[in-house]
């Protein structure tokens, strides 16, 4: 019965992996989710019960990244990220080098502030948009995209709420988002710190040292030129699926200050309110109203436009891609995880740190991160293992996760959009170029990732 509910469950998972990475007729990730959800509900293998307590799990999560995705949606409609786009590479100053570096911070603190998933939605069609504007060649532009991508989608790591499956298994783990900085902010940095040396050195070829020197007065055409090109098809569970709306071609400088102010005090809230009790969700929702009240107040655009365009499908998506998870749970797969690695994981912080992390790396890369992160929480949980070690692993995982996923396009769901996103673009580039690429660097940065980890718990921890 056990061996029949496991091939069951790994059928279906495997079935809706599948279609999340190949997404048939532009299918909305969703979809294949809540029918594989569906489906392990209709066999069996998860009760009624279960899901009422995996909806207890995962509701906060994806109201607290909903609501994030909420505030970046009316800070694009102002103009802001374009804005901040297009003065990063005024200040470039004609320099390739410090448009490659400019590019990689705007990435990184998009992710920060906001999500990976929405990170590369906006930051990518803005950087093609400047890319073009300086008028590089393909080849030229691939070192500022690439290393965009895979900064923007590994800045989730350093803090808990910058990522979906951070903040479920955050939950599951029993740690708050404090702990979890004052134990990642550190180990992570160093390791996005390494892909970006890294990328440089291995584009250094490419990348130009002088490029266009850019004027303000060509920046008002730029934001003709974005807006008018802003009407891509967007189809991901973390963002919406229309058009931004177009921002006035007047900054009303009063007004971005404001709303960054409020994303900023938003931000700083997840972390002194959730030792109080308060958890994410509601300095999330908090933020996000606020956001709508500045925008309706200062430009008179009514918050009808986030109705449609707010992804409320994340709701779907986060809890038919548990059900699905817990199914495998259920049907003995930690259990085998456990009996395979358990003893060895058990032994000591060191061995937590790589079995795990690279355990997740390779599942990550193989099946998405989301699914793998969840799968590898479990097992953590299932171990038995003392908090410091179980606190070890936990972490290893969310780093093989975020970073150890890079290496293939289909280890993230940021990585897949990232691809769709060039070919909407007319840029090509193949998953053996990516490959090319990540193979040189993420597997140095991955393990100087592991081992700046141990050695931060090492010393406090």
């Amino acid at each position: 019965m056990v061996e029949s509910f496991l091939l069951t469950a790994g059928s279906i998972f495997i079935i809706t992996v599948a279609l999340l990475i190949l997404r048939p007729y532009r299918m909305n990730e969703a979809i294949p989710v809540t029918i594989g959800a569906i489906a392990i509900y209709i066999f069996g293998i998860v009760s009624f019960q279960d899901v009422i307590s995996i909806i207890g799990i995962v509701n906060g999560a994806a109201i607290t990244i909903l609501s994030t995705i909420v505030m970046s949606i009316v800070l694009e409609s102002i103009g802001f990220f374009r804005w901040a786009a297009f003065n990063l590479a005024i200040r470039s100053q004609g320099s390739g080098r410090a448009l490659f570096w400019y590019i990689n911070v705007i990435c990184f603190l998009m992710t920060m502030f906001f999500n990976n998933d929405g990170s590369i939605l906006i930051t990518t069609p803005i950087i093609i948009q400047t890319l073009n504007v300086l008028n590089l060649k393909t080849r030229q532009k691939i070192p500022y995209l690439l290393s965009g991508a895979l900064i923007a989608t590994g800045a989730s790591a350093p803090i808990g709420v910058s990522n979906l499956a951070n903040l479920i298994s955050l939950k599951i783990v029993g740690l708050d988002l404090n702990a979890y900085a004052t134990m990642m902010l550190i180990p992570s940095m160093i390791g996005l710190l390494s892909i970006s040396f890294l990328l440089f050195f291995h584009f250094r070829k490419e990348i130009p040292v002088h490029i266009p020197v850019i004027h303000r007065d060509t920046a008002e055409w730029f934001q003709q030129s974005t807006n008018r090109s802003s009407n891509m098809r967007r189809i991901h569970p973390l963002m919406p699926t229309t058009a931004a709306n177009p921002p006035s071609s007047s900054i009303d400088w009063r007004m971005f200050v404001i709303c960054i102010i409020i994303v900023i005090l938003t931000r700083i809230s997840f972390f002194v309110l959730q030792p109080l009790g308060i958890s994410t969700e509601w300095p999330a929702i908090v933020g996000a109203l606020l956001l709508i009240a500045v925008r309706w107040l200062r430009k008179g655009i009514a918050p009808t436009d986030i109705a449609s365009k707010t992804p409320w499908h994340i709701l779907l998506f986060a809890l038919g891609m548990y059900v699905i998870v817990y199914g495998l749970y259920n049907a003995g797969l930690i259990e085998i995880i456990i009996s395979q690695l358990g003893e060895y994981v058990a032994d000591n912080r060191f061995n937590a740190i790589f079995i795990i992390g690279l355990l997740l790396s390779f599942m990550s890369n193989l099946f998405n991160n989301l699914p793998s992160v969840m799968i590898g929480t479990l097992s953590l949980t299932e171990m038995h293992l003392e908090p410091s070690i179980l606190h070890a692993g936990y972490f290893a995982s969310i780093i093989g996760a975020d970073i150890g996923a890079l290496i293939l396009p289909m280890g993230t769901l940021a990585s897949l959009l990232w691809m769709h996103i060039l070919r909407e673009h007319n840029i090509h580039f193949t998953w053996r170029k990516y490959i090319k690429t990540t193979l040189v660097v993420i597997p140095i940065s991955l393990l100087i990732s592991f081992t700046s980890l141990y050695y931060w718990l090492e010393l406090f921890y």
